[in-house]
Order: structure tokens, then C-alpha cells, then sequence
């Protein structure tokens, strides 16, 4: 439970913060806040970000989990001890105001002594029952998906087959690494197992963020060289930090990104492709050159691919089949790591100095005079 949360037998009383795009609200949320969110079927990187932010509260006007598929965002937050109020009237955004101060009560929501708003309180044994059931029952999604991903494929083939029309960057890719950092699952603690491992600094890889990897480069404490994306999810601090920016432009000619980005009198350049935006960065490393594709976060399941809201994972598939030889997932791979010393080799390590120094010691002509000196006392 956050320290700044304040709970009281009525219930949990904050600051409230509102923003119908997650995303843009976990860049203003403090310790403590009720955070007051339109998000369909939540997220898991979107609660483990609301989580780390230390809120005391949240408040979907949305179904945190419609049914749709077994999404695991509403389990993290309420195994947080965070209380959750599901499906609450959507009518909280003109009666709250950003920075006024709310009290969720049972199912009620009050703002200046009056109910503005009821929800359902979500507990976590009935999220994580939920999940289960959802778990069970996804054939008919998953079909759908199927389908989808299927007629995609058959539209997006030339993503497998063309030559991409990459943009001029002055980054040498030959015979190096490409680290692509994706906010995906797990892509806090890869990133961290990579750095402590000494990865980052032995191999020296090309780094690249793609939109909010960017941020997460940063918070790990090395400079992207690239940041590639819509630049929708992106700090105006990562913009600036002298990555060269490469906007993710669809077919139809539109960037999007590059409204942001001439705004704030950025230069970049744009680069055209179908697919996500971890597609085009993989394809850019593997076109220009690039010795390995090491992926940190990367969207590789369905559920992945549900959380961001797509129904299909064509180019994706198409794009880690031409990659594949030199691609490496790193997604997940510090479940697989863990930095525990085990007592006996404590032991041992002791052992061994000990060791060490009674050699040398015998070596050494003064202690051999004075352990002479003492048998000779004694004898």
C-alpha cells in the first residue's frame, strides 16, 4: 500500500487525476492519487505503470475486463492492494476536476460531500476468478484472431519479400548489435539483467527505443541512439536527449509523429512501412546491417497483441521471418536468471583467500624466520 495513500473507514480519499488515454496520465500521476481512467479491457503494462506510480486508487469508466479475452492488467492492480472501481457512469469527467479531492466509498465516488459517480469494486479473488474463466473460455477469440492474422498476411506479404525504403541515418549498424527496447512485459527487468550482466557495456549495441523504450533507456541509465515511433508515448526529455528520431509513416503517406516532433523544432526523418513500430525498427537493423537483434519487450502473443488493441499479428509474424536468423528475444529471460550467491560458495570463496594467503605467507623469508624462530622456542 502506497505511505501516501490515505484510507479511512469511509474508504480511500485522494487527489484526483483524469486523462482518457492512460498513457498520458501516468506522466502527471504522484504517490497517492486517485487516477480516473476511460481504459477497455486494462492493459498489463498500463496497470504495472499505474502501479509504479504509487496511486492510491483507480477509477475506469470503462470494463476493466470485458470479457473479450483473460487480460491481466485488473490482477496487478488489485494485487497491489489497490482498489479498482469498475464501469463507473463516464459522466465523473465533467464532475471532477482535475485536482479536486475524492473519496471512494464501497462503490460510491464523492467529491465535495456528494456522490458523483458509482462503479463496482473490483476485489482481487474475483479478478483473479475472472481470469481463470476468461482463460478457459477463449477458443472463439482466438479463432477470430486467426482470421485475421490470416487475411492480413496475405495483404502484407511484400513486408517478407520487398526491399524497404529506409531513411538516411548516420548510424553504422554493420557487424553490431541493435538493442530494440519496447515497453512490453518484463522489459524493466531484461533491461536490467542485460546492464548488470555487463551486456550494454561490453558489446556496446546500437540502442534503440521505440517510443516509450526510449524513456525506459533512459531511466536505465544509458542514451538511446535512436528513438523510432508514432512519438505519441514518448517524454519530451527522451526527444531531446540527442537520439536521432524516426518516425513510424504509414502507406497511406501519414506520420502522425511528425506533428509532435515539428512543434518542438525536432529534426527527424520518416520511414514508410506497414506494421507495428518494433517491426520497422527490426527490419531497419536487419536491412542496414546489423551483426544481432537483441529484443527487450518485444509483443510476441496474442495477448500482447489484444492488450495493444490489434486484431491481428500479420506483420509481425512476416517481419520475425525474415529476421529470424539473427534475432534473439531477450523477452523474459531474467525469470530465467537469478544473481544468488549460495552459502557454500561463500564458504569456499573464504576458503580459497585463506588459502591463498598461508601460501604466500610460507613463501615470504621473514615469516618463515619467525615460525622458525617460534619452533625453535618451543622446542
Amino acid at each position: 500500500m502506497s505511505a501516501d495513500r490515505v484510507t479511512t473507514e469511509a474508504g480511500v480519499t485522494g487527489v484526483a487525476r483524469l486523462d482518457k488515454r492512460t498513457k498520458n496520465l501516468t506522466a502527471r500521476l504522484e504517490p497517492g492519487d486517485i487516477a480516473i481512467i476511460d481504459h477497455p479491457d486494462l492493459d498489463l503494462v498500463a496497470a504495472e505503470t499505474l502501479v509504479a506510480c504509487g496511486v492510491g486508487a483507480v477509477i475506469n469508466v470503462a470494463d476493466s475486463m470485458t470479457g473479450r479475452y483473460p487480460n491481466q492488467g485488473p490482477v496487478v492492480v488489485t494485487a497491489a492492494g489497490i482498489p479498482l472501481l469498475d464501469a463507473v457512469d463516464p459522466a465523473v469527467f465533467d464532475r471532477i476536476s482535475e485536482g479536486d479531492v475524492i473519496q471512494i466509498d464501497g462503490n460510491d465516488v464523492r467529491c465535495r460531500g456528494r456522490v458523483v459517480g458509482s462503479g463496482t469494486a473490483l476485489s482481487a479473488e474475483a479478478v483473479t476468478d475472472r481470469l481463470e474463466a476468461l482463460r478457459k473460455s477463449m477458443g472463439s477469440e482466438l479463432e477470430r484472431f486467426a482470421e485475421n492474422t490470416i487475411a492480413y498476411l496475405r495483404q502484407e506479404k511484400h513486408l517478407l519479400l520487398d526491399a524497404p525504403d529506409l531513411p538516411e541515418i548516420p548510424v553504422d549498424f554493420v557487424g553490431r548489435h541493435a538493442l530494440i527496447v519496447v515497453r512490453g512485459a518484463d522489459y524493466k527487468e531484461d533491461l536490467a539483467l542485460l546492464k548488470r550482466t555487463g551486456y550494454l557495456r561490453d558489446i556496446d549495441p546500437v540502442l534503440i527505443g521505440v517510443d516509450g523504450g526510449a524513456d525506459a533507456l533512459l531511466e536505465s541509465g544509458v542514451k538511446p541512439d535512436i528513438i523510432i515511433g508514432d512519438f505519441d508515448s514518448v517524454s519530451e526529455r527522451a526527444l531531446r536527449c540527442g537520439a536521432l528520431l524516426v518516425v513510424h509513416g504509414y502507406l497511406s503517406g501519414d506520420a502522425p509523429g511528425s506533428k509532435r516532433l515539428e512543434a518542438l523544432g525536432l529534426d527527424h526523418e520518416i520511414f514508410s512501412a506497414a506494421g507495428t513500430s518494433e517491426d520497422i525498427a527490426m527490419l531497419m537493423a536487419f536491412e542496414r546491417g546489423a551483426e544481432l537483434i537483441v529484443a527487450v519487450g518485444s509483443h510476441t502473443s496474442m495477448i500482447d497483441f489484444l492488450d495493444k488493441g490489434r486484431n491481428g499479428m500479420a506483420s509481425t509474424v512476416l517481419v520475425r521471418m525474415k529476421v529470424g536468423s539473427r534475432l534473439v528475444d531477450a523477452r523474459g529471460v531474467s525469470r530465467l536468471y537469478h544473481s544468488t550467491v549460495r552459502t557454500f560458495d561463500i564458504v569456499l570463496l573464504i576458503v580459497s583467500a585463506l588459502s591463498a594467503l598461508i601460501v604466500v605467507g610460507l613463501m615470504s623469508e621473514p615469516v618463515r624466520l619467525f615460525l622458525r624462530s617460534l619452533w625453535l622456542a618451543w622446542s
